[in-house]
């Protein structure tokens, strides 16, 4: 195991590098740079590309330049730079290092990376591992509470399905889960909203942020409780789109299992319907959905959270990434790319991990490696 898990990091170097090429290659042909952007604040043809969604110190609103139509190329390649002094567009290059070739900015990227200096957010003026620091809590709360409900309700709610496969009880946890699934979890949070959080009915529940303004001020008890209060309505969002899809997996697992030999066999011997389900069957039918526990986290934190901190205005790693494509912060865009994919990568190899600690049985050492 110890040569398998040796290897499976050695493979991370050159898959974080080809997604970098990729990403960075993307992102060069895009429209709308960070020079594109505080030009046209300069020359007063901004817009906003979508309504702010927080503030904050050294903050820029979310703006585009305008096409010139007709503009005339010849003293600078950015449009809307039309009556500004080609010097002065040269030093916004420098400013924000784009007064060199790409792939001389990229290879200054990955060194700059390898010493674990991933630069200075453009409009924040904050390094972006303090960044990444401050947010991190927010958006670890929100994967992990999620996390282990739809876990602690899935499993429970799979294998009862499968033990009564067929029945009313299975019939009408399907129509749910069938609901559950056709319905996005941002479109459910702005239902919660509207029903529990001041919309249109019930003020129950607060609209914004993790903790309430006064937190530093409540005893802990006190705290705690404000903590969850913050979290209840962005986590149910989540795990009404996140518990459909282990439900079915564990409920296939256990049905595949059941109906295998070996639990006739046991059944035969006289075992009691328990001991055959949970001494025999559960580790051989949990082993896909309790391995998978990384990447579900991983899954969660870092795709499906990312329009409930948006829709709840939490200040995290998904509110980051998103303000930071808007407002072209390439530094806050690449840095977090990066911490991210790190993540999923060591993840799954957890994963890996986790199948051997939950069926000895399996050796990815004697797998053949081409």
């Amino acid at each position: 195991m110890l040569a398998y898990i040796v290897r499976r990091l050695l493979l991370i170097i050159p898959t974080m590098l080809g997604i970098m090429v990729i990403n960075f290659a993307i992102v060069q042909v895009a429209p709308g740079g960070p020079v594109e952007q505080l030009i046209a604040q300069i020359t007063g043809t901004a817009v906003d590309a979508t309504a702010r969604v927080s503030g904050g110190g050294g903050e820029v609103g979310d703006q585009r330049a305008r096409p010139q139509i007709g503009e005339s190329q010849a003293t600078s390649q950015y449009r809307g730079a039309r009556g500004l002094d080609p010097e002065f567009v040269k030093q916004l290059e420098k400013l924000y290092g784009f007064d060199k070739p790409a792939h001389e900015r990229f290879f200054l990227m990955l060194a700059n990376y390898v010493q674990f200096d991933f630069g200075t957010s453009y409009f924040r003026d904050r390094a972006v591992v303090d960044l990444v620091i401050d947010k991190m809590p927010v958006s670890i709360s929100l994967g992990l509470w999620t996390t282990l409900l739809v876990y602690l309700i899935s499993i429970p709610l799979g294998i009862r399905k499968a033990v009564r496969d067929g029945s009313r009880f299975d019939i009408w946890t399907s129509a749910v889960i069938i609901v559950g699934q056709a319905i996005p979890s941002f479109m459910f949070a702005v239902l919660l909203i509207v029903l529990f959080s001041g919309g249109s009915y019930l003020d129950w529940f607060p609209l914004r942020g993790l903790v309430s303004d006064n937190w530093s001020e409540l005893s802990w008890p006190a705290r705690i409780v404000d903590y969850f209060w913050h979290l209840t309505l962005p986590i149910v969002a989540l795990v009404i789109g996140g518990f459909t899809g282990l439900t079915l997996l564990t409920k296939n697992s256990f049905i595949e299992e059941i109906n295998k030999q070996y639990v006739m066999t046991a059944r035969a011997k006289g075992l009691t319907e328990q001991r055959v389900l949970y001494g025999h069957v559960f580790r051989n039918a949990m082993l896909i959905v309790i391995a998978g526990f990384p990447s579900a986290f991983i899954g969660i934190l870092f795709t499906g959270a990312m329009l409930i901190e948006v829709i709840f205005s939490l200040d995290g790693l998904g509110l980051l990434g998103f303000q930071s494509v808007i407002n072209r912060d390439y530094p806050v865009m690449f840095g977090t790319l990066f911490f991210f994919t790190l993540l999923g990568l060591l993840l799954n190899i957890l994963g890996d991990i986790m199948y051997v600690v939950v069926d000895p049985r399996i050796d990815f050492d004697r797998r053949d490696v081409s």
